[in-house]
């Protein structure tokens, strides 16, 4: 397989707030390799929580940053915050949680 090019999208999820949220390879590769590497492999994991999630919280820091929760057992979620941005998003990071941050509950309602 050839080597993606920079900025090449990895996948789209439409979350059920109606705006898709994207991930460059290259974005995907830092998440992975740096800041979250038990992520790995998981994708699918990851984009649960976009397009099917238990909860959805706005950031108290950025209202246009939003928590993607999906359980995946007891007391745990994976957790997905995606930056809504002119009507898409983008997804800063992902991993697997225990606690859940604070933020308005927007979905469901």
């Amino acid at each position: 397989m050839a080597a993606p090019i920079t900025g090449e999208i990895l996948w789209e999820v439409t979350t059920p707030l109606g705006f898709r949220v994207r991930v460059a390879w290259h974005y995907w590769e830092v998440i992975i390799t740096i800041k979250h590497p038990v992520m790995a492999g998981r994708e699918a994991k990851v984009q649960a929580p976009l397009a099917s999630p238990d909860e959805i919280r706005q950031s108290k820091a950025d209202a246009a940053v939003l928590l993607f929760y999906k359980r995946t057992g007891a007391r745990r979620w994976v957790w997905a915050v995606a930056r809504r941005l002119n009507g898409d998003g983008f997804l800063i990071t992902t991993y697997p949680t225990e606690v859940k941050k604070e933020g308005e509950r927007i979905w469901p309602k």
